[in-house]
């Protein structure tokens, strides 16, 4: 057996009392370390739990020598292992002593056989991905969700990044690189070979053939792009932010979503100057919730008149319902439309942002549904939004029987979130499953993908034929009919593949190392 490579270990437990710790070993010397913490026992079946006493490595077993009364050892072989190498874990008890003394002992395994003298270290951080990523049992993408999965703490965040510890994701941008290495190879061997005359079609012909391929697959990127961006919404949360005029009741309904009394709520006007700032898990999506200060028009005298404070609180309200993702429009049911309210929202609109409008106190109407379908011809007009994105409620009445009509707005809100979040399938591909996986494509991954599609375009414009002012053929080395510039189109096809590669690891090695380092921080 080679001990050129290191043996690694490392606490895989949080550190802590807890009834159990597993201390994970990977690499060449794992039996070495079983020898000399389980002296004279058999070796443990691979893959099955076996009961033992750990004993200190360089002294004969005893009860002062004793580590551990009783550890569960697993071993498993490589190549089948999480890593690719042998590994041995260790289940200890999980008193912070024990585990001291265990991780402690297990370099001394290595001065137990001197002969072999294998090289025992502690891990560095994600020192054991690393491993199964040069040993092929994960890639790039993999590794990447491994972090997210780790970190979820809402439903949605869960289900994003188990999408992408499959090796669906990699597969589809290994696939795509394969396509266009192909589309290149036919392109340079145009180059290479355009005077033997031996191909089956003309230049021009093979030009426009690997141009409609291309196309094909610029449109499924494309998509998975955009299902990419709906991810991050999943992932770092969504923004909503709460608008209305002053006292129309933004933070007792802010108060109602988040269960508990986030914001001040008082009769009096204009209470809430900044943005107040609320995360929450809403049924499954990390929400991030702003309430905000009432817009109002300034007036000259009186109680129009607005100050500075307010002022710079008005303006923050704006630019911070024009940054989210949701726009929740609180409109008091007993005053008029506020100009100032509807102007932002409007502008929200325009934007692509999604509007929902809560018409509240709806308890002190007489006529309710009569009064409803007045608002609702009032605010469809100005903001053109969907009927079912206009929800009448009651933050007075939300602890009565009906609920003031919150657990609807609740319903609507979701919605809006799935909405926003479901995958888009291209036309062309009537299998809608393979498009869940693209939602969880990280940020890395769209941002060499978007690099890939501008490879994309300027190949797409190398190929387009150009107007010659020369009937002579233009079939000679790096151009083909029509003055099609073949040199700048197998390039734009190689950065492309380049790009691609980049995602799953098998770019260039500088950048590799690069991404990894960052990866295997976390």
């Amino acid at each position: 057996m080679s001990y050129d490579e290191p043996t690694i270990y490392a606490l895989s437990t949080s550190s802590g009392k807890a009834a159990i710790a597993v201390i994970r070993v990977s690499g060449p010397a794992c039996k070495q370390i079983y020898q000399g913490l389980c002296p004279s026992t058999a070796f443990p079946k691979p893959r099955y739990a076996t009961l033992r006493r750990l004993y200190s490595p360089h002294l004969p077993p005893s009860p002062a020598t004793l580590l551990d009364s009783g550890a569960l050892i697993l071993y498993f072989p490589a190549p089948s292992t999480v890593t690719g190498e042998d590994v041995l874990e260790l289940h200890v008890h999980g008193g912070p002593a024990i585990v001291r003394a265990v991780l402690a002992a297990i370099p001394g395994c290595a001065k137990a056989h001197r002969a072999l003298q294998p090289q025992i270290r502690y891990a560095e951080p994600g020192e054991f991905t690393r491993r199964a990523f040069a040993n092929n049992r994960m890639d790039l993408p993999q590794i990447e969700s491994l972090g997210e999965t780790l970190s979820a703490s809402t439903e949605q965040q869960r289900k994003l990044s188990v999408r992408g510890t499959t090796s669906s994701l990699a597969g589809r941008y290994e696939h795509w690189r394969t396509l266009l290495l192909q589309a290149r190879g036919e392109l340079e061997a145009l180059i290479d070979f355009s005077e033997d005359q031996h191909f089956d079609e003309s230049p021009a012909a093979l030009c426009a053939s690997v141009a409609d391929q291309v196309r094909v697959l610029r449109v499924q990127m494309e998509a998975h792009v955009a299902n990419a961006v709906r991810g991050e919404l999943l992932r770092n949360g969504i923004s909503v932010a709460l608008l209305g005029a002053p006292n129309a009741g933004k933070s007792s309904l802010l108060n109602r979503i988040v269960g508990r009394e986030a914001a001040i709520v008082s009769q009096e006007a204009g209470t809430t100057r900044d943005v107040v700032e609320v995360g929450i898990d809403l049924g499954g999506w990390l929400v991030k919730i702003g309430d905000m200060a009432g817009l109002r028009r300034a007036g000259l005298v009186g109680p129009d008149i607005v100050g500075a404070v307010e002022q710079e609180g008005i303006k923050r309200a704006k630019q911070r319902a024009l940054e989210s993702d949701v726009l929740i429009v609180v409109q008091d049911a007993t005053t008029e439309m506020d100009p100032e309210v509807m102007e932002t929202a409007k502008r929200c609109v325009d934007l692509g942002i999604h509007v929902i409008v809560a018409i509240n106190k709806i308890d002190q109407l007489e006529t309710t549904h009569s009064a409803q379908e007045a608002w609702r011809g009032k605010i469809q007009p100005v903001l053109g939004i969907l009927p079912e994105r206009v929800v009448y409620i009651s933050c007075k009445e939300a602890s009565s029987p009906g609920s003031g009509n919150l657990p609807s707005f609740l319903d609507t809100l979701l919605d809006t979130f799935k909405d926003m979040t479901a995958a888009l399938v291209p036309d062309s591909d009537p299998d809608p499953s393979i498009w869940q996986e693209s939602l969880g494509a990280t940020e890395r991954q769209r941002v060499l993908l978007s690099e890939c599609l501008g490879h994309l375009k300027t190949f797409l414009l190398a190929v387009e034929p150009r107007p010659t002012h020369s009937s002579q053929d233009l079939s000679t080395f790096g151009e083909a009919s029509d003055g099609v510039d073949i040199v700048v189109a197998a390039e734009s096809l190689r950065s492309a593949a380049e790009a691609l590669a980049r995602i799953t690891g098998k770019g260039e090695s500088g950048d590799v190392e690069e991404v990894l380092g960052v990866v295997f921080e976390k």
